[in-house]
């Protein structure tokens, strides 16, 4: 326990032989139980995690025991409803690392959702999320734990944008990308202040897990961003922590060239899902509506002024078109974006 609330953390892991293990040995010794999700790894990914799983967490600075009455490992894929397996015990039976294994792959998002439905079922106050790959400090869980337990946030997540130093080791073309859609996850989320919206070191609380639904959480690479417009619809409150970019050994899986357009339309998506659920009939669903008209209405008029060029007709009613529906696009998204801001949890 932490500050009086029971941690858990879930350890998404996809061909992270040699990596997880090294990852589950260093976690704090206030970490009550660590979901470990094996994402169908074809590697010994997962006999790294049952080997873990296996041995007791031994008390601070004393020797490891090896389980007699463990809970077995939850081996399978998921339902149609993608429920979680076999939901952890958290009675204080002795078992720390509860490992669970996807039969087939269903990408980072389906493995996140695979250990907060557990930590869920097991009502563990503050769940951190980490990944397997030995790129994120655990001596760094307090900084996202504490603004939750001090109930000043009901989500926390890491900033590596916060700071030029943190992310002098970002490789550019992710650096581009990471800026590119922090703007769109802004707009998309409602969240006016936030950065690094991709980065996978957070925290959150019982209440926010019990408050949007997890079940239906994007499952590829974009799930921290579905999950940040689910959040603010939610009414959740989100801080940002700043941590410095790390780069190991380990290779990235994302091809940003296929996930920046992926997660670019699934955020467009969840813009529109935001509108209507939370602002149908207020003031900020309104103006971005207005706004957004306003943009097709560009869209045709300028269609029609290319087309009058072309047939050398005169085009000044088209023109003076195209400039009224810009006007009219960028004061409603302005204004949308003005009482966005206001309406923040």
């Amino acid at each position: 326990m932490y500050g009086g609330q029971t941690i858990g953390v879930v350890v998404p892991a996809y061909n992270e032989e040699g990596f997880v293990g090294d990852v589950l040995d260093s976690l704090p010794a206030f970490v009550d139980r660590a979901y470990v999700v094996d994402d169908a790894s074809t590697d010994d990914t997962w006999a790294e995690i049952r080997k873990r799983a296996a041995v007791e967490r031994p008390p601070r600075g004393g020797p490891a025991v090896a389980h007699g009455n463990a809970r077995p490992a939850a081996s399978g894929s998921q339902d149609e409803n993608h429920d979680a397996p076999e939901a952890a015990r958290t009675d204080g039976d002795g078992t720390y690392v509860v490992a669970i294994r996807h039969e087939q792959n269903r990408g980072a998002g389906g493995a996140i959702k695979t250990g907060y439905l557990a930590a869920r079922d097991d009502r563990v106050d503050v769940t951190v999320t980490i990944d397997a790959d030995g790129q994120m400090d655990p001596e760094m869980m307090t900084r996202f734990i504490d603004p939750i337990a001090a109930g000043d946030a009901d989500y926390t997540k890491g900033d590596r944008l916060a700071n030029r130093e943190f992310h002098d080791d970002m490789p550019t073309f992710r650096l581009v990308g990471n800026w590119l859609l922090t703007g769109l996850t802004r707009i998309a989320s409602g969240y006016w202040n936030l950065s690094d919206p991709q980065n996978g070191y957070t925290a959150i609380s019982l209440a926010a897990l019990e408050a949007v639904d997890v079940a239906s959480m994007y499952e590829y690479y974009g799930y921290c961003n579905d999950l940040l417009v689910k959040l603010n619809v939610a009414g959740m409150r989100v801080v940002d922590v700043p941590m410095p970019a790390t780069y190991g050994d380990e290779e990235s899986n994302i091809d940003y060239v296929d996930y920046v357009p992926k997660v670019s339309l699934m955020l467009l998506r969840n813009f529109c899902w935001r509108l209507v659920t939370r602002y149908r009939t207020r003031p900020t669903g309104v103006a971005y509506v207005v706004g957004l008209l306003g943009i097709l209405a560009t869209v045709v008029q300028a269609i029609r002024a290319a087309g009058s060029k072309v047939t050398s007709a005169s085009d000044d009613e088209d023109g003076h078109g195209v400039l009224l529906s810009l006007l009219v696009a960028v004061v409603g998204l302005a204004a949308g974006i003005v009482f966005d801001r206001r309406e923040k949890p």
